[in-house]
């Protein structure tokens, strides 16, 4: 999969956004793909990620860090 572009990154922000004010805790993205969010945290996680993605994109900064939220089972 190529890294996303910052116009990619913004246009999943901001119907991220739509989705959370909308109360819709289900979000399809442009290849169809649906993401299904468990809670509202969850969502103002994702979206704090893609705020902070964009942030460093912006800044000119290299991208290093690469953070995974795994959990078992329930």
């Amino acid at each position: 999969m190529a890294a996303l572009q910052i116009t990619e990154l913004q246009s999943l922000r901001d119907a991220l956004i739509r989705a959370r004010l909308a109360g819709v805790r289900e979000v399809r993205d442009q290849n169809g793909e649906t993401v299904s969010y468990k809670s509202d945290a969850e969502m103002a996680r994702a979206l704090a990620n893609c705020e902070a993605l964009i942030a460093q994109m912006q800044s000119g900064q290299p991208i290093n860090v690469i953070k995974f939220n795994a959990r078992k089972g329930v």
